[in-house]
């Protein structure tokens, strides 16, 4: 459902990072050791929210947290995948590509981000971490459809509905 209280919300695919052995100050050379597995996720985002509340100083949760703010595909065990360091990354709105990147130009690497992450919060089995996304994220409108894919982990297709009543 579109969320209430925007008038401008984007998407951005990433890819899904699922842990499977906490840790508290993991090593990065350990970091992959903490994975499950992988998915390809949606972060959607109340734009106008996020950045007023940014302007204000002020945290940016009200733009980021809300109901079905970050669809998430099926998670794919890294033994299946492995663990993926490069290979396409895209998002297709109403059938035209938007973004299109791949997973090698992540501004930190998986393991950097499970251990800076960790040094932070301890992470927890079940725990999943969106990785951040490439150029290109943009607007979504009530009945666009979104379709994403991160190659050699899998796909997501969802559609933007009504708002809820």
């Amino acid at each position: 459902a579109y969320p209430p209280d925007t008038d401008n919300l984007h998407h951005e695919v990433e890819l899904v990072v699922a842990i499977g052995q906490g840790g508290s100050a993991i090593d990065p050379a350990s970091a992959r050791d903490h994975v499950f597995g992988y998915a390809v996720g949606i972060d959607l985002t109340r734009r106008d929210l996020q950045i007023a509340s940014r302007d204000l100083k002020r945290p940016w949760e009200i733009g980021k947290a809300f109901d079905h703010s970050a669809p998430c595909g099926a998670i794919k065990p890294a033994s299946e995948t492995g663990h993926p360091t490069k290979g396409k990354i895209t998002l297709k709105c109403n059938g035209k590509l938007r973004q299109d990147g791949d997973l090698n130009q992540l501004i930190w690497n998986v393991p950097e981000i499970i251990s800076n992450l960790s040094e932070m919060v301890a992470l927890e089995p079940g725990d999943i971490i969106m990785t951040g996304t490439p150029a290109g994220v943009g607007q979504v409108n009530i009945g666009d459809k979104i379709e994403c894919e991160v190659e050699g982990v899998g796909s997501l297709s969802v559609t933007i509905g009504k708002p809820k009543a």
